[in-house]
């Protein structure tokens, strides 16, 4: 069994700065890759970033140049650096991380931006 448990999310000002964490606990030998998608209001889940085990990263469009992903592999924790926020940007973010081929989510934090 694995668990993800995020934290960090909030409300903000346009512009203004979050930093999401992740924290893996349980039977996660063999934790991969982890990332972060997010879920606007009526719209379907979409993928903002990934990294791997390695270290290898990859953004979507929309949050390239202001959202940084970072793992810390001896904590099993991915962090989530979200700059420059928009009001596009509001969403609840699921971490979400590829154990021995499986997939895990967390439960979301909700990330609400306002103008």
């Amino acid at each position: 069994q694995v668990q993800l448990v995020e934290s960090g999310g909030g409300l903000v000002q346009a512009g203004g700065s979050l930093r999401l964490a992740c924290a893996a606990s349980g039977s996660i030998f063999g934790i991969n890759a982890m990332a972060w998608y997010r879920r606007a209001p009526g719209k379907q889940r979409e993928l903002v970033a990934t990294i791997t085990s390695g270290g290898s990263t990859y953004y979507t469009d929309s949050v390239k140049g202001r959202f940084t992903i970072s793992r810390d592999n001896a904590q099993n924790t991915v962090y989530l650096q979200m700059n420059s926020l928009k009001p596009e940007d509001t969403a609840v973010y699921y971490c979400n991380a590829i154990v021995r081929g499986n997939p895990y989510w967390g439960q979301g934090t909700q990330v609400t931006v306002s103008s």
